[in-house]
């Protein structure tokens, strides 16, 4: 049965090619930068902003006598934002305990 393993660089014959150029761009890929840290914004504000943003178009169209259809599909995004704001709480209070614990500069001010 034949060898199908490739030579070794020092068998092979002819010249040696050249080694590859250094590429800034890909030290981040490659691990040789520290990586910045994640984004981790508190999230309450966008939901409330979106409830709020639902109870306005809400109003807008009652009082222009939309379509049914478009009043309903507000009335539901306002609903829908109550447990997500309500969800938004809970991960911004789990926020701030994460973040105390991996950044002795962030102090938690909750009683709780």
């Amino acid at each position: 049965m034949a060898d199908l393993s490739p030579a070794s660089p020092a068998a092979a014959p002819g010249p040696r090619p050249a080694p590859e150029p250094h590429v800034p761009g890909l030290d981040a890929v490659t691990g040789t930068k520290p990586r910045p840290e994640p984004l981790d914004p508190p999230m309450l504000p966008f939901a409330l902003g979106g409830a709020a943003a639902f109870a306005i178009a809400t109003v807008v169209l009652l009082l222009a006598d939309a379509p049914a259809d478009w009043v309903r599909t507000c009335v539901a995004g306002l609903l829908l934002g109550i447990p997500g704001t309500i969800t938004m709480l809970r991960h911004d209070a789990n926020r701030r305990r994460r973040r105390a614990l991996t950044h002795a500069e962030f102090k938690v001010t909750d009683p709780g």
